[in-house]
């Protein structure tokens, strides 16, 4: 039995009426057991579902879902008490019933007057089935591992199986070719990556295997999706392919994932709904990541899209904050070099960041107040005691101006690194490292460039002997 998830009433995007048979809708519903209840008529929106219209039942279990407007055309769900629901296609002709039993709905749907709806739960229903038969031969296989002559026999009936299940989901897409049901179903079709031929004698033949299956998957993840087209919006479909992409099958590096933004955006700009709704994604995506380095995804976010002009969805003082909050990430990004700090120190005497020559340089913000500064400040002294004499200097600067503190803290804490002292911040190191929190931890590398940043002092040790192992 399927379960419906929250619904809120909130419409993400203005309704566009798509071109219709005639304007407007009526579906009427009939629900065998049920009377004298509220059903909804909702749509997929991305990850979320949106309630679209109400009607109670009657005492024969009857109502009608009725507007004046055509709704867009999608993926949508009747839902009933008991958090129950099933899902009917909205496309070009939205005047049709369809009826069930409370106690039996997937099994007793019947729609009249919607062919692609008749073929829709026709289709579930094979589907299923398939699923079903699928998932018994895999735990057969599972049990007859240790069964050589068993496992050979059933590997070959679920590889015969599996082919079968393909030629089914085409079979569905060319029948309904070029229908929702179609699109909905040519989405599900697995990409099929061809086997490369390796040369004789090729050093690590298995890697590069690897690498060109990866990269033909990567390239043509989307194919099964057309990018431009706009029902394919109110369906689960593109949300759950741009997760998957973006979280497992790109390299979580901001250069390889700024490359496929560019490849994806130019598919679907000549669409302004898809174009919205990905770019949507994509900011909200990387503004809410915690992977290091994430935040040049979202400068470039802001830079080609939002402070562009080109996302005509957002408000003037949306585009004012953003400018503000990306002038602070700009300067600071993984792979660039580190602004120059040049300011007063405890010993008196001018220092420059610069000038260190250290395989490492560890950039460490703090203030003699600072409750979390006083758990990560005696770390930071015990891991530099070992590593001082091993390519790391710390250049420590104190976010602060009360210099006596300043002066107790260091000598109280024994801390005999770069101290620096900036406290009118002529410098601007808080403009150019966003120093709006501490303690706050970068690490430079032997020409200044970033190589982390925002880390948590416990993994400090690690991230630097894992750069030496495999960047050195």
């Amino acid at each position: 039995m399927k379960k419906f998830l929250p619904l809120t009433v909130l419409m993400l995007l203005p309704l566009v009426a798509c071109s219709q048979v005639k304007s407007g809708y009526e579906i009427g519903v009939t629900v065998t057991g049920l009377r004298d209840s509220t059903i909804y008529l909702a749509y997929h929106f991305g990850d979320k579902q949106y309630v679209t219209d109400t009607v109670k039942l009657d005492m024969n279990g009857y109502g009608a879902f009725k507007g004046n407007e055509s709704v867009p055309h999608g993926i949508y769900m009747v839902v009933l008490p008991g958090r129950k629901y099933f899902e009917i296609l909205m496309t070009e002709d939205q005047f049709f019933s369809v009826s069930c039993s409370y106690d039996d709905f997937i099994n007793t749907l019947k729609f009249t007057r919607s062919a692609i709806n008749t073929s829709f739960i026709d289709y579930q229903r094979q589907w299923v089935e398939m699923q079903r038969v699928a998932s018994a031969i895999a735990k057969r296989l599972q049990s007859n591992k240790s069964n050589s002559d068993s496992l050979r026999i059933l590997s070959l009936k679920q590889q015969e199986y599996e082919s079968g299940m393909k030629a089914y989901l085409k079979g569905v897409v060319e029948k309904n070719n070029p229908n929702l049901l179609s699109v909905l179903v040519r989405s599900m079709l697995p990409l099929e990556i061809p086997e490369f031929t390796i040369p004789a004698g090729t050093q690590n033949p298995d890697s590069i295997r690897w690498l060109l299956r990866y990269n033909y998957n990567k390239d043509h993840f989307f194919d099964n999706i057309d990018l431009t087209d706009e029902r394919i919006l109110r369906t689960p479909i593109l949300q759950a392919r741009l997760d998957a992409f973006f979280r497992n099958v790109v390299i979580q590096a901001h250069d390889s994932i700024n490359k496929e933004i560019d490849r994806l955006i130019a598919k679907c700009s000549s669409n302004p709904k898809v174009f919205q709704f990905i770019s949507v994604y994509l900011f909200n995506h990387f503004r809410e990541s915690e992977i290091m380095g994430h935040d040049a995804v979202l400068v470039k976010l802001a830079d080609d899209i939002y402070l562009s002009g080109k996302a005509d969805w957002v408000t003037g003082e949306f585009r004012d904050e953003l400018r503000k909050q990306v002038e602070l990430l700009r300067y600071n990004l993984i792979g660039m070099k580190a602004q120059n700090l040049v300011m007063d120190s405890y010993k008196g005497i001018f220092v420059a960041l610069h000038d260190i020559e250290k395989e490492f340089t560890i950039l460490y913000f703090w203030e003699p107040d600072c409750g979390h500064c006083k758990e990560t400040t005696p770390k930071l002294k015990a891991y530099y005691d070992k590593a001082k004499n091993d390519g790391v200097e710390i250049f420590s600067v104190c976010t602060a101006g009360k210099r006596q503190e300043w002066i107790k803290y260091i000598e109280d804490n024994g801390l005999t690194w770069i101290n620096g002292w900036d406290p009118d911040r002529k410098t601007h190191f808080d403009y150019y490292y966003n120093v709006r929190a501490t303690p706050m931890i970068y690490i430079l590398d032997r020409n200044k460039k970033i190589i982390a940043k925002k880390l948590s002092v416990d993994d400090v040790p690690s991230f630097i002997e894992n750069y030496r192992k495999y960047f050195r």
